[in-house]
């Protein structure tokens, strides 16, 4: 029997997030002035804005977002791309350090919970790590409560069709859906799969000797730059 209530405690969910944050800070801090302009898979953004991204939503409140979604009159999607692209103009030392600033930090966007900050940082640091040709481990008990979060997603709705099979992780207990069409994998790239990112899930299941003689029977939204 697949357990059902997966979620991490709330202190170790927050652990996890730091180092998430700590150690993606330490790969960017790395990184050349033209590494930071890579474009990646969330729409037109490059790795600036992702970062950038990530910074925003613990340092803000209610007031900025609701300013914010006036400015991009109602459209939830517009506002965070736009607020994400104008936050990655800072210069590239101002964002490394609002990302290292949020280490240790309980705050969470507005309107969301910890389980959000955990989904957002697991996911964009995927899509930072994709665009760089990087494999970026994600730990297994973390992607798991993540990919539930995705899976029971109802507020805020989620953006991406969920794959059209039933998904199946190979590394740890995790299984939903009831589709006769099987995807077996690691749980990262379930994950991703069901954040609509295919082609950032597929070195995982090629990594896990899986998907590689014949494409995976998933069916997902691409990647764009609203997502959470």
């Amino acid at each position: 029997m697949i357990p059902v209530g997966v979620a991490l405690e709330t202190d170790e969910l927050w652990r996890v997030v730091d180092r998430e944050r700590a150690g993606l800070a330490d790969l960017l801090a790395g990184l050349g002035p033209e590494e930071w302009e890579t474009p990646t898979r969330c729409g037109d953004w490059r790795i600036r804005d992702v970062a950038a991204h990530l910074t925003l939503g613990a340092r803000s409140d209610h007031r900025w977002v609701l300013r914010e979604l006036v400015r991009a009159r109602g459209n939830m999607d517009r506002m965070i791309h736009d607020a994400s692209v104008r936050a990655g103009q800072a210069p590239v030392e101002e964002i490394l350090a609002d990302l290292r600033s949020l280490v240790g930090s309980r705050r969470t966007a507005p309107f969301t919970t910890p389980r959000e900050s955990l989904l957002d940082v697991l996911v964009h640091g995927q899509d930072i790590a994709l665009a760089l040709g990087r494999m970026r481990e994600m730990p297994r008990a973390a992607a798991r409560d993540a990919a539930d979060r995705v899976w029971t997603m109802r507020v805020p709705p989620r953006p991406w069709p969920l794959p059209q099979a039933r998904l199946v992780a190979t590394d740890i207990e995790w299984a939903r859906g009831a589709a006769r069409e099987e995807i077996r994998g690691p749980i990262a790239a379930l994950l991703l799969l069901l954040t609509g990112r295919p082609e950032a899930a597929r070195p995982w299941f090629e990594r896990a000797g899986a998907g590689e003689a014949q494409e995976p029977p998933w069916t997902a939204a691409s990647a764009t730059a609203h997502e959470q």
